[in-house]
């Protein structure tokens, strides 16, 4: 760790992870691992399992929060829901704009650029039925109690919030095996990364290397939650990943990504369905 990004302050953090991920933009646009022109031609709709999850959303004002460059916000929107997505990077929220024109959605989808913790403001005070985040989202995040004060201000009473992210386990573990290498808590001081590669093309070398982020308890998030008026229905741990997030986890016939046969099996990834009161 270093001290830029700690304390009370971390603008130079975000500021360095906004400059990394506008890099990114043009890499996982073009890559076989959003497969954005397939995506396109077949038409592709939510997760199964956040469909189960959150049933018929026709008709529904669906918020996404760090939506990248949109993919999974309008798969929504193909299910009928009014979306918004809400992401820091202005060339990602460029890209979702083109893409919802593309998809032939932009009449029910609206993107904003703006940092997750000032989405009320950027947003007008809209209120939605769901508030949707999807993998990757809360390690960019110093504070979970701050960003769940976030959620509860979007959600109109009765509206859902649904999580699927990397279980802060899997986020305190060693790149080369499963052993703990750094914090499982939150703590105020960043982690500093700088790997300069990204998930979708791990032979492509950023310039801008130098990522900032932030591990979260289990039960910080929960209680985070919970005590932003939200009751929880339900929390799941998964011993899967939707990417390669580790060299040791091998892909599965549902494009899942898991610990080889045999070995342990450790919570990779975790969703949470919550209600607001």
């Amino acid at each position: 760790m270093d001290d830029a990004g700690s304390g009370e302050s971390h603008d130079h953090a975000f500021a360095q992870n906004r400059a990394s991920w506008d890099e990114r933009v043009p890499v996982h646009v073009a890559s076989e691992f959003y497969d954005v022109e397939g995506w396109l031609r077949e038409g592709r709709g939510p997760r199964t399992d956040e469909s189960a999850a959150l049933g018929d959303v026709s008709g529904l004002d669906l918020v996404h929060l760090q939506c990248h460059f949109g993919l999974d916000t309008l798969a929504w929107a193909r299910a009928g829901a009014r979306v918004t997505g809400l992401g820091f990077s202005g060339p990602a929220i460029d890209q979702a704009r083109v893409l919802a024109r593309r998809a032939g959605v932009e009449d029910r989808a609206t993107f904003v650029c703006a940092d997750v913790y000032d989405a009320v403001a950027a947003l007008g005070g809209a209120r939605y039925d769901v508030v949707y985040v999807s993998l990757g989202a809360l390690c960019w995040l110093p504070s979970v109690d701050r960003w769940a004060a976030v959620v509860a201000a979007l959600a109109r009473p009765g509206g859902r919030l649904w999580l699927h992210d990397a279980h802060p386990l899997s986020d305190a573990l060693a790149e080369d095996e499963p052993v703990i290498e750094t914090t499982y808590f939150e703590e105020p001081a960043p982690y500093v990364d700088d790997c300069g590669l990204t998930y979708t093309d791990e032979d492509h070398s950023l310039s801008m290397k130098r990522n900032y982020s932030w591990n979260h308890g289990l039960g910080e998030i929960v209680t985070a939650v919970i005590g932003h008026g939200f009751t929880l229905e339900s929390l799941e741990e998964h011993d899967w990943t939707s990417f390669a997030r580790f060299p040791w986890l091998v892909r599965q016939a549902d494009q899942h990504y898991a610990i080889t046969a045999g070995r342990p099996r450790i919570p990779l990834s975790f969703s949470l369905l919550a209600r607001r009161l």
